[in-house]
């Protein structure tokens, strides 16, 4: 039995449907407050199955987390559940310090008393993985090493800083109670079911709407890309056979800057859906003020995920933003 928070989100829902597409029996109960992000279409084809259950639920509620710890008993726990947007952060960093900081203390509080009631055999099956982001390692420079899990936290945004929170508890939950806890720290996702707030599917959507493409600043600021699949098969595989009490660094090798990851889907969008108004998508391209405290590097080294535990990204990178871009184009009322 896995329980799965935040799987209506874009990470969490494709993480579900891993699942399912590796092992129809798995039983897997899912949580999600569904919040503007968390979108139930993103799970309608499961919510059928005998072995899938789904749960509104807020992450802080602690009774609730309990009734469903007792109810369902999992011996596996991912935690996706997280508000994940720089920009609503720096507006409106409350939701993130609820969710990210208070929702993760609360599953762990609660995990922690149900593991504790555990018998010996189930303990040693029990984990706790919590899915975090390269972002609490702050900002690179151009020539800098890339992140390593031993970098200290040096995050530059609420998001990120709640991020760090989380990571810090998650942590001290392992070291001072000794639950079975893993961590991963991931590059910036990309693919199908990702809100349209995010760079990609923002600039799909916007040039869709015939609407300008923002670009912060310079739009030089460089991301490492992660296909969102082959991040969920690098969680699979730390759940499965991660060490416990481990941090895993999660990363696409695909350092680009923001404007060209823009110039790279007006081109595609070009070829296959020309636009009827304009000669190109890259006229919409719009600079704007930077965002404040805005990172201006983020890149992680995967070394030790790949060494130990066997894990490489599969998805070329102009491939899988081809994929993604076909499948925004052919589901275009789910984000609309």
């Amino acid at each position: 039995m896995i329980l799965i928070t935040g799987a209506a989100g874009f990470i969490g829902s494709n993480f579900v449907n891993l699942l399912y597409e590796l092992d129809h029996e798995t039983k897997i109960v899912i949580l999600d407050k569904l919040t503007y992000a968390g979108n139930i279409k993103n799970l309608e084809n499961l919510l059928d199955h005998k072995n899938i259950t789904f749960h509104e639920l807020d992450i802080c509620d602690h009774q609730a987390l309990r009734n469903i710890f007792e109810k369902y008993k999992p011996s596996k726990v991912i935690n996706f559940a997280a508000e994940s947007h720089v920009d609503r952060s720096i507006t409106s960093p409350s939701a993130f310090i609820d969710t990210n900081i208070i929702g993760t203390y609360t599953l762990l509080e609660v995990s922690k008393s149900f593991y504790e009631k555990l018998e010996s055999n189930k303990k040693s099956e029990f984990r706790f993985l919590h899915v975090s982001t390269d972002e609490v390692f702050g900002s690179l420079k151009k020539n800098e090493s890339k992140f390593t899990e031993e970098n200290q936290f040096k995050p530059n945004s609420p998001y990120a800083a709640s991020k760090a929170s989380s990571d810090h508890l998650c942590r001290a939950y392992f070291k001072t109670y000794n639950l079975p806890v893993l961590i991963s720290n991931c590059s910036n996702n990309y693919g199908p079911y990702q809100y349209p707030e995010k760079l990609i599917p923002l600039c799909i959507k916007n040039a869709m709407n015939n609407k300008k493409i923002p670009i912060y600043g310079d739009g030089l600021q460089i991301r490492d890309w992660l296909y969102v699949k082959d991040h969920c098969e690098a969680i699979k595989l730390i759940l499965d056979t991660g060490r416990v009490g481990q941090t895993y660094n999660v990363g696409g090798n695909n350092e680009i800057t923001n404007i060209d990851i823009v110039m790279m889907i007006c081109e595609i969008l070009d070829k296959n859906a020309p636009s009827s108004t304009i000669d190109s998508y890259k006229n919409l391209i719009e600079y704007v003020d930077d965002r404040k405290g805005h990172d201006r590097r983020y890149a992680v080294d995967s070394s030790k995920i790949m060494t130990e535990l066997g894990w490489r990204p599969s998805v070329d990178f102009k491939k899988g933003l081809e994929y993604t871009i076909e499948w925004y184009l052919k589901t275009n009322n789910w984000y609309i």
